[in-house]
């Protein structure tokens, strides 16, 4: 399996520094219990007033009707995300009772991020993915009305980005890269870096 683990300033959990968004998956299904369990991750995240304001929409190719369909909402420049053999969309629900939910995005966030970490503890990979048509996914999967597509999801194990297309491949082996603590740890005041290095 190609590794590319996070070269962390400070120590990490292996874990997350392994944890990255490749973009080849092996052509392998991923049992039913597997994908059970990232679900199950995901209903035990936090959120605000125990709100769960999270739902998601899956499709495996063990129904490849439902897996095109779902597919069919990528923007061209995920096409790539078609090989994985799950695919899944959260949909944030926007309010809570009578009033509006502002801490939904957080929670359906965190919520797939326990499904992320879940993955990758079992051997799999996950591509999270913003380029989707947001309209069509609403019509598409008849989304009712406060309810918010927020990002797809491509499941399966890693395969190696040898496999990909040159452009994709490059982006794939390029290194990874993140801001410094101290461009988003602030004290005092927003900007002023919190002195933690």
């Amino acid at each position: 399996m190609f590794e590319k683990p996070a070269p962390a300033d400070h120590p990490i959990l292996d874990l997350l520094a392994r944890r990255w968004s490749t973009r080849s998956f092996a052509d392998r299904p991923v049992d039913r219990e597997m994908v059970a369990s990232l679900f199950e991750a995901a209903r035990w995240a936090p959120s605000s007033g125990n709100g769960q304001p999270w739902s998601f929409l899956v499709a495996t190719k063990d129904n490849p009707a439902e897996h095109e369909r779902m597919a069919s909402v990528l923007v061209p420049g995920n096409a790539w995300a078609h090989k994985a053999p799950v695919l899944a969309l959260s949909v944030a629900a926007l309010d809570r009772g009578d009033k509006t939910n502002r801490h939904a995005y957080h929670d359906v966030g965190l919520a797939t991020e326990n499904l992320v970490i879940q993955a990758h503890s079992m051997g799999l990979a996950i591509h999270m993915m913003a380029g989707f048509n947001v309209d069509m996914a609403r019509e598409v999967f008849e989304i009712p009305v406060r309810h918010d597509p927020v990002t797809m999801i491509a499941i399966g194990y890693p395969g190696h980005p040898d496999s990909l297309p040159e452009d994709l491949r490059k982006k794939d082996l390029a290194p990874r890269q993140r801001k410094l603590i101290r461009e988003f740890v602030f004290t005092g005041k927003f900007g002023q870096p919190a002195a933690l290095e």
